[in-house]
């Protein structure tokens, strides 16, 4: 039986993987990792047990992972892109000295290593549509650079001290049941919010511009599928493009107005959103994923709005938005 430690599970993304992760494995076999200030709360603080685990500090990592015999680790700590663009030694402490510490635990107490990458991680000079998986990575923004970083950083982990290190570039995530944290594909949830509210919704990001998203349930597939497919089927490793679906605004809030045809949107561009947002692929090749761990996503865009709309409205009924 795997004991899993999520670190960040307070987080977009940790918050829910921590969930799954403990319906498939127990939920005593998976602890959620916190900093102080971000406890967990509701049904994540009493499923399973919880404790501090700051990314900063390897003994505190390795405590937690000696006191519960931790033989896998999901490292979600991280600042999003903008966050990380106005925190720039911040967002380097955290997402790389912070994986430094991670990882030399994991090689000291055989643990394999899920670390998430970006479609951050590719800059302008990528080619923007249907983006390769092995192709050039130079990102313009702090947290481009950490996730690049990431993976070689993964890579060189494996490749030197056999730590079993794994990882997706996750497009744009997409909840119903986390709000974003400063992230620049954020837009594409609060819209859907806006729209059950009966809210006019104000796009920061330009008309006409492509990003890959995904919705939830099928990141955290990606992740769990990930981590438990056969070692030796594996080539890339670090970090595997994923994709689901690629949209612009407009077609996001063609698919929620045709739903609810009162909704409206308007655009006030945020420069620094658009200047991140022009500087990632439109849409990535997934190729690999599919062929070496079977990756393959349940949502479009359609599934995605259908859903989406009916359990926030759920929400708004139950005076939970």
């Amino acid at each position: 039986m795997k004991n899993i430690l999520v670190i960040g599970s307070t987080g977009q993304i940790g918050s829910e993987l921590t969930m799954e992760l403990r319906k498939r494995y127990g939920n005593d076999h998976v602890i959620a990792g916190y900093i102080p200030g971000c406890e967990p709360k509701g049904e994540l603080k009493e499923s399973g047990p919880a404790e501090i685990v700051d990314v900063t500090s390897k003994e505190n990592i390795q405590n937690c992972v000696v006191k519960y015999q931790i033989d896998t680790i999901y490292n979600l700590a991280a600042l999003l892109s903008v966050v990380a663009e106005a925190k720039p030694l911040l967002a380097w402490k955290i997402g790389i000295d912070g994986l430094f510490n991670v990882l030399e635990v994991a090689k000291d107490q055989k643990c394999a290593v899920f670390t998430p990458s970006s479609i951050g991680s590719f800059g302008p000079a990528t080619p923007a549509d249907n983006t390769p998986q092995d192709t050039v990575q130079r990102p313009l923004t702090m947290y481009g650079v950490t996730k690049v970083t990431t993976e070689l950083l993964s890579d060189y982990y494996f490749n030197k001290y056999g730590v079993d290190t794994r990882a997706v570039r996750f497009p744009g995530i997409i909840s119903n049941v986390t709000a974003p944290g400063g992230g620049t594909t954020d837009y594409a949830v609060d819209i859907y919010y806006a729209a059950v509210k009966g809210e006019r919704f104000v796009c920061p990001i330009p008309q006409g511009t492509y990003m890959d998203m995904m919705y939830m349930p099928d990141a955290l597939n990606a992740c769990v599928k990930l981590m438990e497919a056969p070692a030796d089927k594996l080539i890339h490793r670090n970090a595997f493009n994923i994709a689901a679906m690629s949209f612009e605004p407009e077609m996001i809030y063609q698919a929620i107005k045709k739903r609810i045809p009162t909704f409206e949107m308007e655009y006030q561009v945020d420069p620094l959103k658009e200047k991140i947002a022009n500087s990632w692929p439109n849409s990535l090749c997934d190729k690999a994923a599919r062929e070496e761990w079977g990756w393959a996503p349940q949502y479009d865009l359609e599934s995605m709005t259908d859903d989406m709309l009916k359990v926030l409205g759920e929400k708004l009924k139950r005076g939970q938005l």
